[in-house]
Formats: C-alpha cells, sequence, structure tokens
C-alpha cells in the first residue's frame, strides 16, 4: 500500500490516503508508458504539411544563359532546387498524412493509471484536502503550491463543477488544468508534479468520475458522452 499525505492549503499535513499499487498495475511498466506516450503524440499530429516541386513554384521555365561562351557553370531554369527560390527536391505533394496508431481500451486505460503509480512511487502528487475557493484567486493558489513545494511543471486536475479552482490555476506559467476524468498518461508524463484534491483522486482510483450526474451510467472514456439508451435515443 502507497501512504498519500494530503495537505490543507497551508501546506501542513492533515491526512494519508492509502492507495493500493494492484489497482494502478502493480508495478510501473515503462514500455506501456512510452507506448501509450508516444501514440498520443503522434495522434495529435495534423499530417497537413507540404511543400512546393520545381513544377510548383512560380517562376520562367526559360534557361538563364546560353550554354556556351559565358565562362559561366551550366545553368537550366530559375525554379531549380538548387537555386534560392526554386521548388524542393523530393516535395511532399501528399494533401493529408494520417500518423493515427491505436492502442487497445485495456492498454490505454492501464497506462493511464500505471502513469499515476508512477508519479506515486515518485513522490510526485501533491494531494489537498480540498481545492475549494470562494473566488478564482491566482495569488493565493500560487502560494498553496509553494507551500508544497512545488517548483517545477504541474498539472492540476479538478472535478469539472470546481470552476474557481480551474480559473485560479490556470493563469500561472508552468501549470496546466484538466479535468479528472481527463487525466491520462500523456500529460501526466508532461508534468513534473500533479496536484490533485482528495475526492476527485478518490473518485478517479474508483472510477466514479466517469459516472453520469443524471442516470448513473458509465460515459465513455473517448467521446465523454452518456452510454444510455435514454440520451441515444
Amino acid at each position: 500500500m502507497i501512504s498519500l499525505p494530503i495537505y490543507d492549503k497551508t501546506g501542513k499535513q492533515v491526512d494519508t490516503l492509502s492507495i493500493d499499487e494492484q489497482s494502478l498495475g502493480g508495478t510501473v511498466r515503462f514500455a506501456l508508458l512510452k507506448q501509450a506516450y508516444v501514440i498520443t503524440h503522434g495522434n495529435q499530429r495534423q499530417g497537413s504539411a507540404r511543400t512546393k516541386s520545381r513544377g510548383s513554384v512560380e517562376g520562367s521555365t526559360r534557361k538563364l544563359y546560353k550554354q556556351k561562351g559565358t565562362g559561366n557553370a551550366r545553368v537550366g531554369a530559375s525554379r531549380v532546387p538548387n537555386r534560392k527560390g526554386g521548388g524542393v527536391a523530393f516535395a511532399k505533394t501528399r494533401t493529408r498524412e494520417d500518423f493515427r496508431t491505436s492502442l487497445s481500451k485495456t492498454s490505454r486505460r492501464l497506462a493511464n493509471r500505471n502513469a499515476l503509480l508512477a508519479k506515486l512511487v515518485d513522490g510526485e502528487v501533491k494531494c489537498f484536502a480540498d481545492l475549494n475557493f470562494a473566488a478564482p484567486k491566482t495569488a493565493e493558489f500560487s502560494a498553496m503550491l509553494s507551500s508544497v513545494g512545488i517548483n517545477r511543471t504541474c498539472l492540476v486536475a479538478v472535478d469539472p463543477k470546481n470552476r474557481n479552482a480551474m480559473r485560479s490555476a490556470r493563469n500561472i506559467e508552468g501549470v496546466d488544468v484538466c479535468r479528472i476524468e481527463q487525466l491520462n498518461a500523456f500529460e501526466l508524463l508532461n508534468h513534473r508534479y500533479l496536484v490533485v484534491d482528495k475526492a476527485a483522486l478518490q473518485s478517479f482510483l474508483d472510477s466514479t468520475c466517469w459516472k453520469c450526474c443524471s442516470c448513473d451510467c458509465e460515459k465513455s472514456a473517448d467521446s465523454g458522452k452518456c452510454g444510455s439508451k435514454k440520451e441515444l435515443a
């Protein structure tokens, strides 16, 4: 069992939370984490890069000067790749390249939980008793992060209803905010620390963060939509 300290907003430890490693994969699987990271990164590529060949750039095809008698090297048109303003030798002419690859649902979910386990093992998860603010206050949120020793990039995962916490953290340099149900391996590995409150973390561990508030069914992790027949009808 992993004993995770719970802090208040002043940085004082007020409680602990016991987390079973087996619910997060047991051990850190580095190969799986790399696979999930590379696939997610590749799926974000737009794939719309293209360049112009010598036939696509603007310019004349006239031979610049005669072949012999000038003392210069022989030369052809001005649009050849070895001249300034010319085309590209091996131009990207495809209208769109698809870099998407897929990871099975079981592996993807395990990678998300395993990334959290890696953060817990390294002591890079800072859990607070609550992240409730009466109003959006960037200075208060920044002071709270400093109180627990966060001096690098961090990801703040909160309940989507906690709008004040989102607005308080989003303007701090090196801090990114996401909803707790959108927590994934790519975002966890891209940040040094994870900041979360106790209720949100428990909802992620017991999978209740993917429940609808209306029909209490599990949302799809991919689309975020309700899976009940009532909404699909």
